[in-house]
């Protein structure tokens, strides 16, 4: 069957290849093989590709750390799939190839009416969304939380996800031009970053205390986010997508007694128990499969075509996908 690898770390439009490997061989008895329908490129492919991810595998190595396929065979034991059965697949999994084999453990079946493209995405973006709303700061209904990089696909889905919640959103941008669509998303407040987004920010929410800022931008944006937080905020850092080290305030840290966590999903899914997986998925899949989740799709390829796929997702003006089968 065929991959697309990366051989040796670099830069990915030179060192990801088309390969023929070897096929997953029958589920053992707690096992599915399951044919990817769609599988997104994400950043983290970028960073695996370059060398420069918190995981990086062996190589030759398939790329793709979340999809959706349809389940082709199970292993005795497996009673929660059938054959047949469209679902997730697994994070950090390699899906940029025809078919994956897997433990199923929290998986279920997954809506018909769904949007593959859609679903296929759910495994990172929305998961990474809805833990950092739920995980480091128990945030009550009409609480605020602030996140910059507020266009982001992660992003988009937090402002979903915390309505879901009763949770507000303050969401910060890089460029006015992107204002208005975030506001269409759903976006409580919206604000162009600047030094003095603290001021702005507490005009708009007649003051309302904030314990939550999520940061995926670094550099200054990071300080002011940090400006914006109550005593004994966190402010929690997920990527770095300036690539420039982000900045703080000691005496914010010290005398407002603020934290300054990082999280990365590779680490959660380390010790996430099956219950706990699926039902952050049981939340999540049904707003995917209703749209009030989804992320921008800009075109869609075969494993074949994963050149022109690699060069349009590197533009980084949406999502790109790999249609495997």
């Amino acid at each position: 069957m065929k991959a697309v690898q990366v051989v040796t770390f670099g830069r990915p439009a030179e060192v990801v290849k088309l390969n023929e490997v070897p096929d997953v061989g029958p589920p053992g008895p707690d096992e599915v093989v399951v044919a990817v329908e769609a599988a997104p490129i994400n950043s983290s492919d970028f960073l695996i590709a370059t060398g420069r991810y918190g995981y990086l595998p062996p190589l030759p190595a398939t790329l793709g750390i979340e999809g959706v396929g349809r389940v082709v065979a199970r292993g005795s034991q497996v009673k929660n799939l059938k054959e047949g059965d469209r679902t997730l697949v697994p994070v950090m999994t390699a899906t940029w190839t025809e078919r994956v084999k897997f433990t199923a453990s929290w998986q279920r079946p997954l809506p018909e009416n769904a949007d593959v493209r859609q679903l296929s995405m759910v495994g990172v973006n929305p998961a990474t969304a809805y833990l950092l709303l739920t995980d480091f700061v128990k945030i009550p209904r009409d609480g605020w939380v602030i996140q910059n990089g507020a266009n982001s696909a992660t992003a988009r889905a937090l402002i979903a996800i915390a309505k879901s919640l009763g949770i507000k959103t303050v969401n910060v941008v890089r460029r006015e031009d992107v204002v208005a669509e975030v506001r269409s998303l759903g976006g409580d407040v919206v604000l162009v970053d600047s030094p003095d987004l603290a001021k702005q920010v507490a005009r708009e929410t007649g003051g309302a205390p904030i314990l939550l800022g999520l940061d995926v931008v670094g550099g200054a944006s990071t300080l002011n986010l940090m400006n914006c937080l109550a005593p004994k905020g966190v402010i929690v850092i997920y990527s770095a997508v300036s690539g420039q080290p982000f900045s703080g305030s000691s005496p914010r840290v010290i005398f407002a007694e603020l934290s300054v966590r990082g999280f990365w999903l590779g680490h959660w899914n380390k010790t996430a128990t099956a219950e706990t997986t699926g039902a952050m998925y049981d939340h999540l899949v049904p707003m995917v499969a209703s749209g009030a989740i989804s992320a921008p799709v800009v075109a869609t390829h075969g494993l074949e075509g994963f050149s022109e796929a690699i060069a349009q997702a590197a533009a980084f003006k949406g999502k790109v996908i790999f249609t495997p089968n």
